[in-house]
C-alpha cells in the first residue's frame, strides 16, 4: 500500500477545501491510502508547533502534500511553525526521497502565490525531498491551471469563510495533482520494491 499524505494550514477554510480536493485526487489512485492532517493553531505553543502524532504519520508516508493560504506573499505564520518543526528530520534525512508537492489558495489570481509555493519547495529540497509539480497547462477545456502555475495547485477565492468557495477550476485543478502525486508515488513504490 502506498501512503499519500496532505498536511494543511487553512485561515478561513478555503485551504481545507483544496486540500480536500487534492486528498480526493490522491484516494483516487488504486492501492493508495491517502490520509489528510490538519495544522492547528491549538498545537502552537510560544510560538513553536507541536504534534507528534502528525510528525510520525508523515514520517510514515510515501509522499507528503503541503497546503496553506498565501499571507502576505508567503506561507502562513502556521504552516512555517510546521515546517520548522521538522528540522529535527533534517539531519538524520527521515524524509529524503519522500515524493512533495504543494498547494496554496489566496484572493486574488496571482497574490504572490508563486513566493508561497517557492517556500514550499525550499523546506522540502532542503528535507532531501522529490519535488512534483502540475503538469496541467492552462490551455485546456477543463480549466485545469486556469491560473498558471506549475510549481504546484494554486486557487483563488473571495474575501470571507468557505461558503465563499474557492473557484471549481482550481479545486479541480488540486484534485489533478494529488491524483498525479499519487500515481507517480505508487509507481515509485512499486520500483521500490523491484
Amino acid at each position: 500500500m502506498t501512503t499519500v499524505a496532505v498536511v494543511y494550514h487553512t485561515g478561513s477554510g478555503h485551504t481545507k477545501l483544496m486540500a480536500e480536493a487534492v486528498q480526493r485526487g490522491a484516494a483516487s489512485v488504486d492501492g493508495v491510502e491517502a490520509q489528510i492532517h490538519a495544522i492547528q493553531g491549538g498545537d502552537i505553543n510560544l510560538g513553536r508547533w507541536s504534534n507528534d502524532a502528525i510528525l510520525e504519520a508523515l514520517d510514515a508516508a510515501d509522499a507528503i502534500l503541503f497546503g496553506c493560504p498565501t499571507y502576505m506573499g508567503g506561507v502562513s505564520a502556521q504552516m512555517k511553525a510546521f515546517l520548522d518543526a521538522t528540522l529535527p528530520r533534517w539531519a538524520p534525512r527521515t524524509w529524503v526521497d519522500k515524493l512533495a508537492a504543494g498547494f496554496t489558495v489566496s484572493s486574488t489570481p496571482s497574490g504572490d502565490k508563486l513566493n508561497a509555493l517557492q517556500d514550499l519547495v525550499v523546506a522540502a529540497l532542503q528535507m532531501g525531498m522529490i519535488w512534483v509539480g502540475q503538469e496541467q497547462i492552462p490551455l485546456n477545456d477543463r480549466g485545469l491551471n486556469r491560473l498558471s502555475f506549475y510549481l504546484g495547485a494554486a486557487g483563488q477565492a473571495q474575501y470571507g469563510g468557505p461558503e465563499v468557495a474557492v473557484h471549481a477550476e482550481d479545486l479541480a485543478t488540486g484534485e489533478v495533482l494529488g491524483e498525479r502525486v499519487a500515481r507517480i508515488a505508487a509507481q515509485w513504490v512499486a520500483g521500490r520494491g523491484a
